[in-house]
């Protein structure tokens, strides 16, 4: 639809470990209403458009404020939100969870936080610099310059972690914990604490999420089939069915024939970004 757009801007350098993409979505239609794929954390600015709510994972309703901070989710889940909307937003990076928030993540999985009870009023300043920017990038710059000015960047085992885990992730359509273990040197429960705090679960969580979300983008484009994937870690077609609607939100059938609009834009222009940043998140 021409009256809903999605454009994406890869972070600067200095920002990749923190920022997964930046972006801004516009919906210009009096009612919005749509899936959202399982995700990293997004921090998100409300331009336009009263007032807008989450349905996550686990049934709980939310509604959420100007500014806000989604955590990471378990699964899809669905979004409601007044029109014109326009936002500016970001995908938080794990290691940019504990510089930005520095909270556990776990306790936020499947929530959203106030960004003004979080970040104090002077935020609401940002999104009114933001307004006032005419175009994508420079609400963007924005957005760059607050977590430039945000960010704690002392926390380098944050990032050490991050890396490790992504390319645990990254190096498997069906990764294996013990694997994991053995490139970090860590014990199971070290593990499992660590990717709760920056990831908001277990590795068994983050496997099945992204194995998933994979198979999702794969059958969309058509490079893979459903027999080809099964051999990639699901136990057969059922197994396979049910873990892409768990956590795209969508069927596999549904993928292929009639995905919503979110699918389509972002699996599209996210698949376009290869090569540009992290597989992790191009081909998911």
């Amino acid at each position: 639809m021409a009256d809903i757009t999605l454009d994406y801007v890869v972070p600067a350098e200095d920002l990749r470990p923190y920022v997964t993409l930046f972006y801004r979505f516009r919906a210009d239609i009096p009612l919005f209403e749509d899936v959202e794929r399982a995700d990293h954390a997004q921090l998100r600015f409300r331009l336009s458009g009263r007032e807008a709510s989450y349905v996550f994972p686990d049934g709980s309703i939310q509604a959420v404020g100007e500014v806000h901070i989604v955590g990471p989710t378990s699964g899809a889940m669905r979004t409601r939100a007044d029109g014109p909307l326009d936002v500016i937003g970001m995908g938080i990076q794990p290691a940019g969870w504990a510089a930005l928030l520095g909270i556990d993540a776990s306790t936020m999985l499947n929530r959203a936080l106030d960004g003004e009870a979080f970040f104090g009023s002077a935020v609401r300043r940002v999104s009114d610099r933001m307004r006032a920017a005419h175009s994508t990038e420079d609400k963007v710059a924005v957005a760059a310059a607050f977590v430039r000015a945000s960010i704690d960047r002392s926390d380098t085992g944050a990032l050490t972690f991050a890396r490790q885990i992504d390319a645990w992730l990254a190096g498997s359509p069906s990764p294996n914990v013990c694997e994991l273990l053995e490139a970090t040197g860590l014990s199971r429960r070290q593990v499992e604490r660590r990717c709760n705090a920056l990831y908001g679960g277990p590795p068994k969580l983050l496997a099945r999420k992204y194995r998933a979300l994979r198979a999702a983008v794969a059958l969309a484009n058509g490079t893979s089939t459903l027999d080809e994937l099964i051999s990639e870690g699901f136990y057969d077609q059922s197994h396979l069915i049910r873990e892409i609607k768990q956590f795209a939100g969508l069927t596999p059938g549904q993928l292929r024939t009639e995905p919503n609009h979110l699918a389509q834009l972002t699996m599209s222009q996210r698949l376009a970004l290869g090569g540009q940043v992290h597989s992790i998140i191009s081909d998911t």
